[in-house]
This record gives structure tokens, C-alpha cells and sequence, in this order.
């Protein structure tokens, strides 16, 4: 694959340090969240996860909208990450709760939605290694 635009940040003392962009549009401070025992003072790594996640998924959606003809710029996605023992080491899941525009009967909105997370980068990456739950609302 040849990369269209690589993005750049790096992170610093893990969990409880700093990740910036190299374009400093990024700049934020991390924390262990208070349910895995840290103090919550900054974001973690699962919700940048979740909100790129929600971002690309969006994308997505909008690009197999416009190619079906079907206007879905008013929907929205939430992105749920959740990180817990997998063994002897750590794993993630996923829920993408889809919220589709009104006027959009269930089969296309169906349709869209999984085309979506045949086409969504994110969806590509994590298929085969993290459970994703598609939940159209």
C-alpha cells in the first residue's frame, strides 16, 4: 500500500505521560483511567482510539452513502473501546453505535452500516484481532 498521508504523534513515559503530533495539533496529557487505578487527570490511549475510531467510521459511512445515493450526512457514530485481561495479557473491544437519520428505512441503513465497516480503515485494521459490534440505532 502506498500511503496517502501518514500520521505522526509520539508518546512519552507510556500511560501516564504525553502524546503530541508532530504538527502540534496534538499536545494532550495521558492518564491511567481511575477504573484501571490511575487518577484520571488526563485522556488514554482507548479514547483516542474510540474517537478516531467514530471519525473514520463516519467517513466511511458518508463515502458508501454518497455512492448509493443515499444522504446520511446527519448521522452519527459512537465508538465504545473497552480494554480488559485477554488471557495472561491485555485485549480490546468494540461497539459502534451507528445513530442513522430518520427518513432511512432499516435495510438500507443496514446495508450502509456494514458496507461501511467493509470499506472503514479502522474497521480493516482491527478485523480478525478485536470483537466489533455493529448496533444501528
Amino acid at each position: 500500500m502506498d500511503a496517502l498521508y501518514t500520521a505522526v504523534a509520539t508518546a512519552t513515559h507510556g500511560r501516564e505521560g504525553r502524546a503530541v503530533s508532530n504538527d502540534g495539533k496534538i499536545d494532550l496529557a495521558l492518564a491511567m483511567p481511575v477504573e484501571l487505578g490511575g487518577n484520571g487527570q488526563g485522556t488514554n490511549p482507548e479514547q483516542l482510539f474510540a474517537a478516531g475510531y467514530a471519525a473514520c467510521f463516519g467517513s466511511a459511512l458518508g463515502l458508501v452513502g454518497r455512492a448509493a445515493k443515499v444522504d446520511v450526512s446527519d448521522a452519527a457514530v459512537t465508538a465504545e473501546v473497552g480494554i480488559g485481561k485477554q488471557g495472561e495479557a491485555f485485549g480490546l473491544k468494540v461497539t459502534l453505535r451507528v445513530e442513522l437519520p430518520d427518513t432511512l428505512d432499516e435495510a438500507t441503513g443496514r446495508k450502509l452500516v456494514e458496507q461501511a465497516h467493509q470499506v472503514c480503515p479502522y474497521s480493516n485494521a482491527t478485523r480478525g484481532n478485536i470483537d466489533v459490534d455493529l448496533v444501528i440505532e
